[in-house]
């Protein structure tokens, strides 16, 4: 049967948009990464690259918020695009010219922080501007399947050209960038142009206040937030790939890249059997054995097991990636979405960058495997308490009220 979205050609050149950067920006961390530990072997400068990439999130907050609420959202994310083919080709001209250093590539990853505070509000908030409300769990699904594709082939292209030469990663993101922008310019906005409210402080911390009056939603993105953070350890693939599994830049693609097969089967399946009832149970549920299969990764020293519970570790949050999503875009108003997709975001962020921080400060000084074995167990810790401190979404039924 074919896919009822596959009718929306703005959606279908959004989703293009969304899958070309993804794959980029996947690819560029991969090298990024082995990069900065082959120049410093320090698991605190890992950590440092996922914390300089978070930090202008944070910063920048009401404002990228703000922005997608009151401009052209298919502008502000061409503007971001060009900024990251900016940022490749400074990678390129450094690493041709042999003068790219831990700072540089610190440098790189604070710009490419700047782009994303403003990409992933504007397009969380662009994509119920495409599809009828009806069709939006789906959409959001069907748009998750696409980037874990990219993010499954993403790394490991990535590791694989590596091999040829750092440069010919670099360029071939650049190629993707190009590629993200020429399927933007086709989107056509299918809603009329929304409202512009005055600019106050009010309007700017709208999206807190949104979110902190709807303990559903803030219960969802906090748990995310916090088992996320807790229980990654994509930072540390560089140390378990070389160090513990005795694996090079190719292993290192494949393990990045196995949480992201986990997360595109589970996306394909949900894309076609939506969440129907006890929404809020599955999700917890699925938190809780992501935090499992946190715990087998940390203890493996088997390559093959370790994909597998990787690979598992991306089943598991893609329930809640997509729980999560319904929840903030179905239940925010169009004039509204760009500030709370703001806070999301921070959320996000927090879970994955400042996560890559925290498992690089505590790998520091545990190790690499007790710090993952201390995140499955944090993780396991968070939900049971978020399921006394948020019952109403421990109850949730239907995602779509």
């Amino acid at each position: 049967m074919t896919n009822p979205l596959f009718q929306h050609r703005s959606f279908l050149s959004f989703f293009a948009s969304r899958v070309a950067s993804t794959m980029a920006n996947q690819m560029m961390m991969v090298v990024v990464a082995w990069q900065m530990y082959d120049i410093t072997n320090s698991a605190y400068d890992l950590g440092l690259v996922g914390l300089a990439q978070f930090l202008p999130s944070l910063v920048l907050v009401l404002i990228a918020g703000q922005a997608a609420d009151r401009f052209d959202r298919r502008y502000i994310l061409a503007w971001c695009l060009g900024g990251q083919l900016l940022v490749v080709a400074g990678l390129v001209a450094g690493t041709l010219g042999g003068w790219l250093t831990r700072d540089a590539i610190l440098l790189a990853s604070i710009a490419l922080g700047v782009t994303k505070a403003f990409q992933m509000p504007t397009q969380q908030a662009l994509a119920p501007q495409l599809v009828p409300a009806v069709a939006l769990p789906r959409a959001l699904a069907t748009i998750s399947s696409g980037t874990q594709a990219a993010i499954v082939t993403g790394p490991a292209l990535g590791g694989f050209l590596y091999v040829a030469g750092t440069h010919m990663v670099y360029m071939v993101c650049g190629v993707l960038f190009l590629a993200a922008l020429g399927a933007l310019s086709f989107i056509r906005l299918e809603q009329a142009p929304r409202a512009r409210e005055k600019v106050g402080l009010q309007s700017l911390f709208a999206g807190i206040s949104f979110i902190w009056q709807r303990q559903e939603v803030l219960g969802a993105i906090s748990l995310d937030l916090f088992a996320v953070l807790l229980g990654g350890a994509v930072a540390l693939l560089p140390i378990f790939a070389r160090d513990i599994l005795h694996v090079g830049p190719w292993g290192l693609g494949l393990l990045r890249s196995a949480p992201s097969v986990g997360a595109l089967l589970m996306s394909l399946y949900l894309a076609n059997n939506p969440i129907q009832r006890h929404a809020g149970k599955v999700m917890f549920g699925s938190v809780a054995l992501y935090g499992v299969a946190t715990l087998a990764f940390g203890l493996s020293s088997s390559f093959l097991l370790s994909l597998i519970a990787l690979a598992l570790t991306g089943v598991f949050d893609m329930v809640s990636v997509v729980v999560r999503q319904s929840l903030v875009q179905l239940d925010t108003p169009d004039a509204m979405r760009g500030r709370v997709s703001a806070v999301n975001s921070i959320f996000i962020g927090a879970s994955n960058q400042l996560g890559e921080f925290e498992s690089g400060m505590t790998a520091g000084w545990f190790g690499a495997v007790p710090s993952v074995l201390i995140g499955g167990l944090g993780t396991l810790l968070i939900v049971a308490l978020w399921i006394r401190l948020f019952p109403a979404l421990a109850r949730r039924d239907k995602l779509v009220n």
